[in-house]
């Protein structure tokens, strides 16, 4: 079988993505649990979540590559669910790590990557 470029870049990504996000995860559950108060434990998991189910996007994503390997929109598509997630989450982390609130302030940032990069999957679906 032979599987091109960005299917490989993006499922090697998520690979990577999902093997951070179990140990951001149990970071916060084992490191965290009894430094932070739980309101900013909420908000770390908030992030975790997101990175979890963004990462299995990141996946889904790469089998359609697969499917579709001429679709420049799924590439795009899967640059900003990373880009996305990484600004949505690791602003969640750091805020709670660093106790900066100001950094919630780029969390939406992240948030509306993937909700842009989520409508272009749907429109590469459609329209690929």
């Amino acid at each position: 079988m032979n599987i091109n470029h960005n299917t490989k870049l993006f499922l090697s990504i998520a690979s990577f993505m999902m093997a951070l996000a179990v140990a951001i995860g149990a970071f916060g559950a084992h490191g965290l649990k009894n430094i932070v108060e739980p309101s900013m434990l909420t908000t770390y998991n908030t992030g975790v979540e997101y990175h979890f189910y963004n990462t299995l996007g990141l996946f889904a994503t790469s089998f359609m590559m697969f499917l579709k390997p001429t679709s420049k929109k799924l590439v795009i598509a899967s640059w900003l669910i990373l880009m996305g997630t990484i600004i949505f989450s690791f602003s969640l982390y750091l805020l709670v790590i660093l106790n900066m609130p100001i950094l919630g302030a780029i969390t939406p940032i992240g948030g509306t990557l993937m909700i842009i990069a989520w409508l272009m999957v749907a429109y590469a679906i459609y329209k690929d």
